[in-house]
């Protein structure tokens, strides 16, 4: 049989390309695990929005496809080359600092770090599942320091345990994707920002008679790619040669933070040019970017009038407190509100898949889905059932753990409905879902087991910003949209999206587990300090959550409850007049930590646009888009190319 032809019959997921898609997956893993852990060449490999390592192996692919046509191979079509993509975009992110390290940590270092702490022996070392981690003694110890073989006779129950929680919780998103992505792709029409990029940088073309899965040809996206690189390559090598003289695009302070006074609330005064973020802002619509920049102005004068009135001088990152203005805690009310009002404007497409996963009616659309929804609905119930049993078993209430679980999906939910509105998932969270359910309640409200339960689930939903697993799902939403682009067929890749799922778990759990007994958790190259932070507080805060705990805060519910009514209030707005410029998203992306370098960027991707529509109209505007994704996907290579060259830099040097 022809290639094009088995390749149409299965819709571009053919064998060949879920064997190559798994094989570089595989062989990225090890790859991802040195650059990312051991050696600290990359901040994040793997994760990020858009992902790195997944963009480059892209236009890698693309770029050889033609010349192995030449050599006589049959070569990859345009839809198998995207499979390849999908299934290390959805995959991929596991070899992270983000996802497995903090999966496998996330338990076990109150155990390590209760020695210096006896106190908590005594008051919840009694309510964590013997299941949770191996609670040998030196077991533990090898985890964090190293130098010791793993014992995998310990670690085989926890593994097991938590491995089925990360499976049930992939499912149950990904049956949530399916029931929705009709409603977001079709209905509302959502942008899909991130997923405009590999269906823009590959395109079909013919080489010695054959159709393949190539490169752009138009001259926008190689100026684009050649701007894009070369100003991701000018900024890095003043590290390799000082005296070149580079044009910052990373966060350089312009002025100061001044530590007195109101003005003190202006925090410091960055500039920041990153060029993937400025392309991005010039892919999303206008008010989107415009809405970051103004909500972030808007933060930044109300820290100056709280400052004024009375309040510690703070920069604006550094403002946690439920007091005014209380920009986290609106951040969260607005998330939840966007939640809210999305599945509010979704009514009509929930209540017609309720009705035909109960009455099984048959429906022209559903042969184009990759199930029906009757199964979909019993995917996402027994799904979730497993998750609360559990936090059950775990020593949970029913109702909690039902809560519990219900706002880890939610926030995956709202999080993969910002990536495909507005490519934002980038920004973190600004109010974990942990933090949703003790601060406004308090934790005298929840039994001692229940803290610890909360704790232990914290990498389900912590911390955002591309990082943890919440990106699983949102490349996930952007995969149907691919296939939907490109006729690629939903129930086969749904099938391989799953496979390169449990792949990955399976192989790089163990990985990661040998890595820390190999080199010691302490010792690995984490590259931020959250991690090791947020591994080494968990004790302190279930300890502090019980020996004196909290109650009903009203100022922290009021805090949420003003960034819910303010986001429902632009959703409003924009549903009712169409001129309306403030979006929601915006208002959320304003009030996380991070919007102090992100704002700029934002503001020139959206200047750019403006100028670009007003003068130039649309038609020039779409015709310079292909230069916007040609700067990302060349910031991203050179990225790569760069952890290369560190790395054989780093070895030169020895």
């Amino acid at each position: 049989m022809e290639a094009g032809e088995a390749e149409g019959r299965a819709g571009g997921v053919t064998r060949r390309a879920v064997l190559v898609g798994c094989t570089l997956l595989l062989a990225l893993f090890p790859i991802a695990l040195y650059v990312e852990l051991v050696r600290n060449l990359a901040y994040n490999f793997m994760a990020l929005v858009p992902p790195i390592a997944q963009l480059a192996l892209l236009f890698l692919v693309a770029a050889l496809n033609p010349v192995l046509v030449r050599w006589g191979w049959s070569g990859l079509l345009r839809r198998e080359v995207l499979v390849i993509y999908v299934v290390l975009t959805v995959a991929g992110p596991l070899m992270s600092h983000g996802v497995l390290l903090w999966w496998l940590s996330c338990s076990v270092g109150q155990h390590y770090f209760g020695r210096a702490a006896p106190q908590w022996e005594t008051v919840f070392f009694q309510y964590i599942p013997s299941w949770f981690y191996p609670t040998d003694v030196g077991a533990v110890e090898g985890f964090f320091q190293g130098h010791a073989a793993v014992p995998w006779s310990l670690w085989s129950l926890p593994l097991a345990a938590w491995a089925s929680f990360f499976v049930a919780l992939f499912l149950a998103n990904l049956s949530l994707v399916l029931i929705l992505k009709r409603q977001w792709i079709r209905n509302e029409r959502l942008t899909f920002p991130i997923a405009m990029i590999p269906l823009e940088a590959v395109q079909e073309g013919v080489t010695r008679g054959r159709r393949v899965g190539r490169l752009p040809t138009t001259w926008a996206f190689w100026i684009g790619l050649s701007l894009g690189g070369w100003l991701a390559l000018q900024s890095r090598l003043p590290q390799l040669l000082p005296w070149f003289p580079a044009i910052p695009t990373g966060e350089t302070v312009l002025i100061p933070w001044q530590k007195v006074g109101p003005l003190a609330g202006l925090g410091d005064i960055w500039l920041v040019l990153y060029p993937d973020i400025i392309a991005l802002a010039y892919l999303i619509p206008k008010e989107l970017s415009f809405s970051v920049w103004f909500f972030w102005i808007v933060r930044v004068v109300s820290m100056v009038i709280a400052i004024a009135a009375g309040a510690t001088p703070r920069k604006p990152e550094d403002w946690y407190g439920t007091g005014f203005p209380a920009p986290y805690y609106q951040g969260g009310g607005a998330m939840l509100a966007v939640g809210i009002w999305g599945l509010w404007v979704a009514w009509r497409h929930l209540a017609r898949v309720g009705r035909l996963a109960l009455t099984r009616r048959s429906d022209q659309e559903l042969a184009e889905e990759p199930f029906t929804y009757g199964v979909l609905s019993v995917g996402l119930l027994v799904s979730y059932g497993y998750m609360v049993y559990f936090c059950w078993l775990a020593g949970s209430r029913v109702v909690v753990g039902a809560a519990l679980v219900g706002l880890i999906l939610a926030y995956h939910m709202v999080w993969a409905r910002l990536r495909a509105e507005t490519g934002m998932s980038f920004i973190g969270f600004p109010f974990q879902a942990h933090n949703m359910m003790l601060d406004p309640f308090g934790s005298a409200a929840y039994r001692p087991a229940e803290l610890v339960t909360i704790t232990a689930l914290r990498w389900a939903s912590f911390p955002g910003w591309g990082e943890s697993c919440e990106v699983i799902t949102g490349a996930s939403l952007d995969a149907f949209k691919i296939a939907e682009s490109a006729r690629i067929s939903q129930r086969r890749l749904t099938g391989a999206m799953i496979f390169g799922f449990l792949l990955a778990l399976v192989v790089g759990a163990p990985m990661v587990l040998a890595a820390c007994y190999h080199y010691g958790f302490l010792q690995l190259h984490t590259p931020t300090g959250w991690l090791e932070g947020m591994v080494r507080g968990a004790g302190t805060g279930i300890f502090d959550s019980i020996t004196s705990p909290s109650h009903f805060d009203p100022s922290a519910a009021a805090a949420l409850g003003s960034g819910m009514v303010v986001a429902l209030f632009l959703a409003v707005m924009r549903l009712r007049f169409w001129w309306w410029p403030l979006h929601p998203a915006g208002y959320i992306a304003a009030n996380v930590w991070g919007s102090q370098w992100w704002y700029m960027p934002l503001f020139i991707g959206w200047l750019l646009k403006s100028l670009m529509i007003r003068y130039g109209g649309l038609r020039l505007y779409q015709r310079t888009i292909p230069i916007a994704i040609g700067v990302i996907v060349g910031t991203q290579l050179i990225s790569v190319v760069w952890t290369v060259v560190q790395g054989f830099a780093r070895a030169l040097l020895r």
